[in-house]
């Protein structure tokens, strides 16, 4: 099983760069500059002219629902990466550790609705609260134990993970404890850094004991595991992905250069077919000279990109198709997320798991589905269903990579690990202590034995001071019946495809 974990480590191609976008606003502040020395009189009256037109910027703050701005980092105190002192003192600095007040007017923005499943995934332990022998039961397959204690972190190592899943998964906690100085818990978990759950529902029925809460990456509708953000959000060295924000700006880039309409009107995915059965079976629905499924499927040969260090699998130069395949590997695919992210319709077939924002995505709306079990004939009416009806096709694109872009933000990456840590913590029943083989984490320990592309990758998704906005106000949970409503809402629509797609064969086959 590691071996087949190890090839879907592989399953990528993406290389993006970062490029910064200007702020619209200067021009009105260079504007005024020039006429304020020319007149008062003149600059008074831009200046009521800039405050009118901004006017929708400031009634934002009444429809507080996932709005954030992009976040810069203004606050005075940087915390800037100091090896020379690490590698002095081989001690973890206590500067960013303490809590720094964000500013006093700042109102925090209600969380994205996919907030709400973090209750979802901790109600089993509602009642009966988390100990620490429950905790410990865990450790059978946990890679790391993290424990946090007056705001430091330290971490138990309890196996190797695949390449660097641990490293950059703790990493990714230290970079949420720089932005949020002070505000972590004393917390007490077990991360598995592997790809598929492990902690099934049927072994926990009510009256039994509480289930091992176990952190990990994806789960399923019948496993009891916690998600949590994966660690390429802070990068992928091994296959030369970059941090989050700037593949995000990289894919920003590739939606503008080419427009949906000028894409091409055929299924695209590329990838290692030989990770599991389900991609084998994808690769039937190939273009041949008897069929044409309106799919163009390519094998990704990661030996050969890893000679031309990936350049040739730009992530940015992947969105020229009208539509993208998203499909899981020997577990959730981390390309769910770049795949989304591109304008194109994402034609997402069956998934067997989950991560932790999927699941505030609808299909019809985000996304297209496909029939897992009948794969070539599902992908074949999706293309023909939105060549016919291009504005809704392209509507669908827009509104699931709109998700991504606005919704998946780093800034909401954080608040979901800090919300997600904190509700957990709530639930403790023991106070944490850091155990005997508990060693110190923090940016220095990591990053200053790090060398190039890894180094690299650090030093860009660093937090480099403490955030200036407060973390997004968390919504409620779901009661029984919206929980019951939105099953159903997905359900009904992914049918309603199912029925077109019925119908648009039946027509077919009537016709020959």
């Amino acid at each position: 099983m590691r071996r087949a974990e190890e090839k879907l480590m592989r399953v990528f191609w993406m290389r993006p760069a970062y490029e910064k976008r200007k702020s619209r606003i200067r021009k009105w502040f260079g504007a005024m500059k020039v006429l304020g020395s020319y007149t008062p009189l003149a600059a008074l009256i831009l200046l009521l002219i800039c405050l009118f037109s901004t006017d929708a910027w400031i009634h934002l703050g009444a429809n507080r629902h996932s709005f954030r701005p992009q976040v810069t980092h203004t606050n005075a105190h940087t915390i800037p990466l100091n090896c020379t002192a690490w590698n002095h003192t081989r001690t973890c600095s206590r500067n960013y550790t303490r809590t720094q007040a964000p500013d006093s007017s700042a109102v925090a923005p209600i969380c994205p609705e996919y907030f709400r499943w973090i209750h979802e995934d901790l109600r089993y332990w509602n009642v009966t609260g988390i100990s620490k022998e429950i905790v410990e039961k865990a450790v059978a397959t946990a890679h790391f134990r993290l424990i946090i204690v007056d705001g430091n972190i330290y971490v138990e190592k309890l196996r190797e993970s695949i390449q660097t899943r641990a490293l950059i998964t703790i990493w990714g906690i230290v970079q949420l404890s720089r932005r949020y100085p002070g505000k972590l818990p004393d917390l007490d978990l077990m991360f598995d850094c592997d790809d598929r759950p492990v902690i099934p529902a049927k072994n926990f029925p009510p009256g039994s004991p509480p289930p091992p809460p176990l952190f990990r990456y994806c789960s399923d509708w019948r496993s009891l595991d916690i998600v949590f953000p994966d660690w390429s959000f802070w990068g992928w060295a091994e296959i030369n992905i970059e941090p989050w924000r700037l593949v995000l700006e990289e894919i920003k880039k590739g939606n503008e250069r080419t427009k949906w309409e000028e894409r091409v009107p055929y299924a695209y995915w590329k990838g290692n077919p030989h990770v599991c059965p389900w991609r084998g079976d994808l690769m039937k629905c190939n273009a041949t000279p008897e069929h044409d499924w309106n799919a163009r499927l390519y094998v990704q040969d990661w030996l050969e990109e890893s000679r031309t260090s990936f350049m040739a699998s730009r992530l940015g130069d992947q969105c020229t198709h009208r539509y993208k395949i998203y499909i899981e590997g020997w577990g959730w695919s981390v390309s769910e997320k770049y795949i989304l992210a591109c304008n194109s319709l994402t034609l997402l077939i069956t998934p067997r798991w989950y991560d932790f924002f999927i699941r505030g995505m609808v299909p019809q709306r985000h996304y297209w589905p496909i029939r897992e079990d009948d794969k070539c004939r599902s992908l074949k009416f999706a293309v023909e269903w939105g060549n016919n009806h291009t504005q809704m096709a392209k509507g669908i694109g827009e509104a699931g990579s709109r998700f991504i872009h606005e919704e998946l933000r780093m800034e909401f990456v954080y608040d979901y690990m800090y919300h997600l840590l904190n509700e957990y913590a709530k639930l403790l029943k023991y106070k944490p202590v850091v155990p005997p083989n508990g060693v110190e984490v923090c940016a220095e320990s990591l990053a200053c034995s790090a060398d190039g592309i890894q180094r690299k990758f650090m030093e860009e998704s660093m937090e480099i001071s403490a955030s200036d906005s407060l973390p997004c106000e968390m919504p409620l949970p779901f009661d029984p019946r919206e929980r019951k409503a939105l099953r159903n809402k997905r359900s009904k629509a992914t049918k309603q495809v199912e029925e077109w797609e019925s119908r648009y064969w039946e027509s077919k086959n009537s016709t020959l």
